[in-house]
């Protein structure tokens, strides 16, 4: 096997991280189509589960995922895109990374983290 195995899963989630920071920016799912675009092209393509179709990241913020590295587990069904955030945010609410809201395991009380970069109201005008 060479590769994520999706032909025991359809979808597979992929993992984005910073590649200067190792910061985690977000999870969202790859299929095939997604993954061979990915390499072919060296910017990320994901799969949207909600709208159906392959979603270019940053094709509406501009905020797009430059690729460095790819990786697959052990079990060949997750993968991690070590990635350059061209645009300084990865979160479609405008924050750097989709982990914004760090909850504290004692209270439960939620607490936002991140700095807001863009206002999504701006970015993703919807008429």
């Amino acid at each position: 096997m060479s590769g994520p195995d999706f032909e025991k899963s359809d979808l597979i989630p992929v993992i984005a991280q910073d590649a200067e920071t190792r910061d985690v920016l977000m999870l969202a799912y790859m299929n095939a189509e997604a993954y061979r675009e990915t390499l072919s092209t060296g910017r990320v393509c994901y799969y949207s589960r909600s709208r159906q179709k392959l979603w270019r990241k940053g094709e509406e913020s501009g905020n797009v995922q430059e690729l460095k590295a790819i990786y697959y587990d052990c079990d060949a069904d997750t993968l991690l895109a070590v990635v350059n955030q061209i645009g300084g945010a990865a979160c479609h609410e405008g924050y750097r990374s989709c982990f914004f809201r760090r909850i504290d395991p004692q209270t439960g009380d939620v607490e936002i983290v991140g700095e807001r970069i863009f206002d999504p109201a701006d970015v993703y005008k919807k008429s």
